[in-house]
């Protein structure tokens, strides 16, 4: 389990990762130049304290979600999935969405969400004793997307260690 988070918790910050996707649907389209996904988490700082501003905000947003109870984040999570199911393919990937205060393009956001429904299954999985069977596809994007982080983070050559020099860890 993630420190500071019940199962609960992290099944309703699960549902904001899909929630949100009509969320900034919904909302006017910026004029600004719009980043990438791979500039969007590198650019993400200290998300490995659970008590920096990040983590407490995400987990503040998440426990409003998580007050809306298990049958209403239920509820909304099925219906968002239907409507956005009949949404996503009439919206352009070009679309630039608002979020948290950057602009990205729709294409590049969905893998943002894609990133977070695979990690966060994960840790529920590893939380609890339900099995879930990740789409295939959906892993290839998030392990893509997180060794583009890394290297833009550490640079080529530590990834290349980091993958293939384990002894070489300190």
């Amino acid at each position: 389990m993630l420190t500071g988070w019940s199962c609960g918790l992290l099944a309703a910050h699960i549902a904001r990762s899909l929630l949100q996707v009509e969320w900034f649907l919904d909302a006017e389209e910026p004029c600004v130049t719009s980043i990438d996904a791979v500039t969007y988490y590198a650019a993400l700082r200290d998300t490995d304290s659970p008590s920096s501003s990040l983590n407490v905000g995400v987990r503040q947003r998440s426990q409003q979600t998580a007050d809306l109870g298990a049958n209403e984040l239920a509820r909304l999570t099925t219906a968002s999935l239907d409507a956005l199911r009949a949404r996503l393919p009439n919206e352009s990937s070009d679309r630039r969405l608002t979020l948290f205060g950057r602009a990205m393009l729709l294409d590049q956001y969905l893998i943002t969400r894609t990133v977070e429904l695979c990690v966060h299954l994960d840790d529920l999985v590893e939380s609890t004793d339900v099995s879930i069977k990740l789409p295939s596809t959906a892993i290839d994007i998030a392990n893509e997307t997180l060794i583009r982080v890394a290297r833009r983070r550490h640079g080529d050559i530590a990834i290349l260690r980091a993958l293939t020099r384990s002894e070489r860890d300190s």
